[in-house]
């Protein structure tokens, strides 16, 4: 059956089974090459399935009233709205009558008759993937009329309603007399005999219907909206990639926001499930050591200033005092000392970069720089996605100066030897000689700011809490972007745990 792509993609179903959550809908599926195919995503909480429709059906025949289907499986048949005549068809029934939306008459040489795939008795079940089950009859003829150019019906044959109908339109029965003809219907003994067993339900659907073609993992699953290692944005159009290898292919659907409702709801369950293992591996480690994110970035590799070269998947984790990056996530508390990168988090400096600073179409760009080591510039699919990892950070930077409690730099001062200490209880204390003398100390909220020459020399601007004047101090340090960046993970922890709740957050968590 062909199916026009300029209207793919239908509203996403969702159902509840044991308390278990599914949702369905019709896309479009490539390889990113070839032209797209339509298929159904199926979507479970650990899963994300593209299926094909069981094509087993009856072949169409020319002529509508003296072949119908032997079956009663579900088609799915699309029509192409004439100018004159409309969808060339007529319904019966209704919710109201407890009965479902029947074709009571196909118009020859019109829309319907055309597919040849439409029979009197047929059942509508969906309308462009909407049900319509539950529709009264004037509910269901509004929906069909303003359905489109392009209409996408899921029918069912009911081969108890044929004769009936059939004799209704040769007895040449005013098409809206409905009432009369859903009483007489339901009276009828053919139909009677049917159903008198059980209710008139057409909601549910054969499990033969649908063949699965491919099963993705979300567990620790990667999302993306972008060419495969690019800066390139997919027009309506992503991909999941499975731990496991495997890929969904391109997604395709014509209607942006369906597209976000699948983004959203891919996302919340890779996210979910994400969430679990990461308890799953804490269970492991001691309130210090714990992971406070996991997820999947994107390193772009820079070349002379210019645009990316290309952008690499990452998987980043920070956990206890570290920064981690690897290029595959870890299945297992083992895998989480194999990082291709790794640095402390109170050594490392972490930064969104604004919406005019980045380098390229990618969005929702971060810094990541560690002394010693040249920035890193990572990019996440969702503005949601990276203030998640904002927040984290402060958190892991909380947790990570809580742990190291204190670190000191070997400086000189007025020419003279000494140790600058960052206490995370007592501030800054320079101290001297052989004894380590105490020569001043101030609380980290009496710091004003600070300068530096970005080689050696720094200067930290302290007010006195009594006399409120500014006392300079100048320093020389060896190792200074080191101090700075450590300096920066002390004051970020101060300020964030002027907040009691965040810290006792941090502090259970």
């Amino acid at each position: 059956m062909k199916i026009n792509a300029s209207k793919m993609a239908t509203p996403i179903e969702e159902k509840v089974d044991q308390n278990l959550k599914t949702r369905t809908g019709m896309v479009m599926i490539s390889d990113g090459k070839s032209k797209p195919e339509l298929a159904r995503l199926h979507l479970s909480m650990e899963m994300i399935t593209i299926q094909k429709q069981d094509t087993t059906t009856p072949a169409p025949t020319p002529t509508n009233a003296t072949h119908p289907p032997i079956e009663s499986k579900e088609r799915m048949v699309q029509i192409t709205r004439q100018k004159v005549g409309g969808l060339g068809l007529s319904i019966k029934g209704g919710a109201e009558h407890k009965l479902p939306i029947l074709i009571s008459r196909i118009y020859k040489d019109q829309a319907a008759d055309a597919t040849g795939q439409l029979f009197v008795g047929d059942a509508i079940i969906k309308v462009n993937g909407e049900y319509i089950t539950a529709c009264p009859h004037d509910d269901a003829v509004n929906i069909l009329r303003n359905a489109g150019d392009i209409v996408v019906l899921t029918v069912k044959h009911y081969r108890a309603a044929t004769p009936f109908l059939q004799k209704q339109l040769s007895r040449e029965t005013p098409e809206s007399d409905n009432d009369a003809t859903c009483a007489e219907l339901k009276a009828d003994e053919n139909w009677k005999s049917v159903n008198s067993s059980r209710p008139v339900s057409i909601s549910s659907e054969p499990e033969n219907r649908w063949i699965d073609l491919v099963s993705v993992p979300l567990m620790m699953a990667y999302v993306t909206r972008y060419i495969y290692g690019t800066d390139k944005l997919r027009p309506n159009a992503f991909e999941v990639r499975g731990l496991n290898g495997t890929t969904t292919g391109i997604i395709h659907c014509d209607d942006l926001a369906i597209l976000s409702q699948w983004l959203k709801y891919i996302t919340d369950n890779v996210v979910g499930l994400t969430s679990l293992q990461m308890k799953l591996f804490n269970r492991n480690f001691p309130v210090g050591e714990r992971i406070e994110y996991m997820g999947w970035v994107n390193e772009g590799v820079i070349n002379n200033h210019i645009s990316w070269q290309s952008y690499k998947p990452r998987f980043l984790v920070l956990k206890g005092t570290e920064v981690m990056l690897f290029d595959s996530p870890p299945l297992n508390v083992t895998g989480l000392t194999k990082a291709n990168v790794a640095y402390k988090v109170y050594q490392t400096m972490f930064r969104v970069v604004k919406e005019s600073e980045t380098v390229d179409s990618r969005q929702h760009c971060f810094l990541l720089q560690s002394s010693g080591h040249e920035p890193r510039y990572l990019s996440v699919e969702t503005r949601q996605e990276l203030l998640r990892i904002e927040n984290s950070w402060n958190a892991a930077i909380v947790t990570s100066v809580i742990k190291l409690g204190r670190k000191t730099f070997a400086v000189s001062h007025h020419g003279k030897t000494g140790g600058l200490t960052l206490d995370w209880q007592v501030g800054f204390s320079l101290t001297e000689g052989a004894e380590a003398a105490v020569i001043w100390q101030y609380k980290f909220s009496q710091l004003r700011g600070s300068s530096d020459d970005g080689k050696s020399k720094l200067k930290l601007h302290f007010q006195d809490h009594e006399t409120r004047t500014i006392e300079t101090k100048e320093l020389e340090c060896h190792v200074l972007q080191s101090l700075l960046f450590c300096m920066h993970a002390f004051l970020t922890a101060k300020v964030a745990s002027v907040d009691p709740t965040f810290l006792s957050s941090i502090q259970q968590a």
